[in-house]
């Protein structure tokens, strides 16, 4: 799970648990402008083939950084349907699919923000 704080202009994205370490990672931050779309996460959608340095088992768990043909993604998502996808531009990485307690409220509370 990820936690999302907004402050100002600037997205934070906590990483919990023990997914700080299966996806050596702990934040990622970046601002709002930077964000291109968000929805759901589709719950058959895989990450790209090369993982740097992460965790994924099909249909289990997707964790860490993932690169294909110009993307850089980071993922942590068990699969279970509760994931957001954030397309972004302008940082270093370009999509992000995370699971969050509340999809929802996410999805409601980053595009209201972002078209602030």
């Amino acid at each position: 799970m990820v936690d999302i704080e907004i402050t100002g202009t600037t997205v934070t994205l906590h990483v919990r648990g023990t997914h700080r370490v299966l996806s050596l990672c702990e934040r990622i931050t970046f601002d709002l402008a930077n964000i291109v779309a968000v929805d759901t996460a589709e719950i058959d959608r895989r990450p790209p083939w090369v993982r740097t340095p992460g965790v994924f088992f099909p249909g289990a768990i997707a964790a860490g950084t993932f690169r294909g043909k110009g993307r850089k993604e980071f993922w942590d998502t068990l699969f279970g349907g509760k994931a957001v996808r954030i397309e972004l531009r302008g940082t270093d990485y370009t999509r992000l699919v995370v699971d969050v307690e509340d999809p929802a409220a996410v999805l409601g509370t980053l595009r209201s923000a972002a078209a602030a």
